[in-house]
């Protein structure tokens, strides 16, 4: 039987290095990772792969760029493709990897593009502005969009303003590549929806918010053509006390679904929690600091016996033993190197 082989993608921003994307060899069973590879991308905000595992496509300045992966996962860049905008901040696929969603948080613009068969990217489909409350100063008054994720289902996408407060729910139409807002799931004021992320089975939503700290957990279902979202818990991410700031930025599932990793800025923490697979309730069992700053991304390795942390503002990786049980979390290795990490993507390949 062949054996596996894990590669890291990381993404970066680009101020000192042209280079936007890492690629790393992971060591499954000491928890680090060994250079393999960079591609020269400007400013790779965020990446995602294709649900077939074939692709990677990353955001660049003024629009997107499609990548095919290599059976070694070293990456050989198929094309670009203008999104009519500013950068984005978030992009991926639908569940058929026929399309590209991109979230725009500087003009509050989502963007949808046809993939072709080979993976490359093809022409925009559709595009829509979200719309403010009028010419206020405050950030929480101007659309911000910050991520775009498909249902499982495949029949809607769920985009979420951080400076509306809310959480659009769009009806996709798969043969036009079009969408139409059919419902919204409202924030608290001042609370900045960043992230969504789903469940294995597709049937529960997580909502992580930034700016006060938290995750809305609600279970979805499709009846009568028609997306019912229940919210059925709220659980904090990080304890505030009157006057500190922070942020949550991650929102990432173990490669198993098992298990759901947050992280916040400010008090610079990773909080690791059990997803139970029938309720979809999260149980918080890991809170500790990530000795970073920063943390702009945190994942478990596959096996989930490992962690490592994506620090924007330390320009570093930290890695770190897992005890999902105990709930513990102990250093493993020095930190490495990297300038303005900001997001990752294991990929498990076939030696």
């Amino acid at each position: 039987m062949a054996e596996e082989k894990c590669v890291a993608y990381v993404s970066t921003y680009t101020a000192g290095d042209k280079h936007g994307i890492k690629i790393y060899d992971v060591d499954l069973e000491n928890g680090r990772f060994y250079p393999m590879d960079e591609v020269q991308i400007s400013n790779s905000s965020y990446i995602t792969i294709s649900h077939n595992k074939k692709y990677l496509y990353s955001i660049t300045d003024f629009g997107v760029e499609a990548y095919r992966i290599l059976e070694d996962g070293g990456l050989e860049i198929i094309n670009y493709a203008p999104i009519n905008g500013m950068r984005g901040c978030y992009v991926s696929t639908d569940r058929t990897d026929s399309y590209l969603f991109v979230a725009g948080f500087h003009d509050g613009k989502l963007t949808v593009l046809k993939l072709n068969e080979d993976g490359s990217i093809g022409d925009i489909t559709d595009e829509k502005y979200h719309k403010s409350l009028g010419a206020l100063g405050d950030m929480s008054y101007r659309p911000h969009i910050h991520c775009a994720k498909i249902t499982h289902d495949n029949k809607y996408l769920l985009v979420t303003d951080q400076g509306m407060e809310h959480v659009n729910v769009y009806r996709f139409d798969a043969e036009k590549g079009t969408v139409k807002l059919e419902d919204m799931l409202r924030s608290e004021m001042e609370s900045g929806p960043r992230y969504v992320n789903f469940s294995k089975n597709g049937k529960f939503l997580y909502v992580l918010h930034e700016g006060k700290c938290y995750i809305d957990v609600y279970s979805y279902e499709d009846v009568d053509n028609k997306p019912v979202f229940e919210k059925i818990q709220t659980i904090g991410t990080a304890v505030l006390s009157p006057g500190s700031k922070s942020a949550s930025s991650a929102l990432s599932f173990s490669p198993d679904y098992k298990y759901l990793t947050t992280t916040n800025a400010g008090v610079n923490n990773v909080v690791v929690y059990r997803a139970h697979q029938k309720t979809g309730l999260l149980e918080k069992i890991i809170d500790l600091p990530i000795s970073g700053d920063y943390p702009k991304d945190a994942n478990l390795f596959p096996g989930n016996e490992f962690l490592v942390s994506l620090n924007h503002e330390s320009n570093d990786m930290t890695f770190f033993r897992v005890d999902v049980e105990k709930g513990t979390l102990m250093m493993n290795g020095p930190a490495i190197h990297v300038d303005e990490p900001n997001c990752l993507r294991f990929l498990t390949l076939k030696a």
